[in-house]
């Protein structure tokens, strides 16, 4: 049964319509106008209903940032891993790196103020769009980087050749995993993935596309930055070269899997 919104219809001289489970249109009785309401059922405390948009459930808002926070620490173990394979660093943080080598600077420093840039460039892109919560960035990438520093100082470095293989899979594979459950949140992305979703709403291509495009433009830039400024190439390997097409076809693969059912446990629009 519904409550009330039939009845607002009907005191307002509009009839009411029910198109499906939580919609009903309301039409002017001349026929001039309509006026759409999402509704709620009586005793449907599982899917409240506020100021025309459903809200998501207690077990909802849990899901959701469960998957945010653990996103965001296999995003930063797998970077890690990617570093420790010892073939070179993941282009998602290739940039920082090479200067910080380059100039002498802290990495973590150097990542920040490059995740800083990163974030003034996603403001740029998104317009009228950007949230004011997406300034959240900053004081997020802080604890991304210290999150590099705790698992660069738990995780030895590969030394054996099949050490290195397994340490740069699994790095690729999780860092495409985080990245994804990360960005299917609609939360607080870092700022590296958050320009992606930024450059794919843009441009209306899939994300891990985008990431592609957007590393490789990254392993060219430090790939000429260490030519030109030291004679050779600095921080660049086969580990990043792989990186480039890794990471997004894991995130496509992730998204393929999980993102459906996950983002429903989140209470997340999909596709389906």
């Amino acid at each position: 049964m519904w409550t009330g919104g039939e009845n607002a219809c009907i005191d307002a001289s509009f009839e009411p319509i029910i198109l499906a489970e939580n919609l009903l249109i309301c039409i002017e009785a001349n026929g001039s106008g309509a006026r759409a309401a999402k509704l709620r059922k009586e005793g449907d405390d599982d899917n409240p209903v506020m100021d025309g948009q459903a809200k998501r459930t207690r077990s909802q808002v849990v899901f959701r940032w469960v998957f945010y926070v653990c996103g965001m620490i296999i995003l930063s173990m797998g970077v890690v891993l990617n570093t420790k394979s010892l073939m070179g660093v993941s282009p998602i943080i290739s940039v920082p790196y090479v200067i910080s080598i380059i100039g002498g600077f802290n990495f973590g420093d150097a990542a920040m103020v490059a995740y800083v840039v990163i974030a003034l460039i996603e403001y740029v892109l998104k317009g009228r769009s950007f949230r004011p919560v997406d300034l959240l960035q900053i004081p997020l990438s802080f604890a991304i980087t210290r999150f590099f520093n705790v698992f660069g100082a738990l995780l030895p470095d590969a030394t054996e050749l099949w050490q290195q293989a397994l340490c740069l899979l699994f790095g690729i594979a999780l860092t495409g995993m985080g990245a994804a459950m990360n960005l299917n949140e609609r939360l607080v992305p870092n700022p590296g993935d958050g320009v992606v979703q930024a450059v794919s709403d843009r441009v209306g291509k899939p994300v891990g596309i985008c990431k592609n495009v957007i590393d490789c433009g990254c392993v060219i830039f430090c790939v000429v930055l260490g030519v030109v400024t030291t004679g050779h190439i600095v921080g660049v390997g086969v580990g990043t070269i792989l990186a480039v097409v890794g990471v997004g076809r894991f995130m496509a693969l992730y998204n393929y899997l999980f993102a459906e059912p996950t983002m429903r446990l989140a209470g997340m629009p999909t596709n389906a």
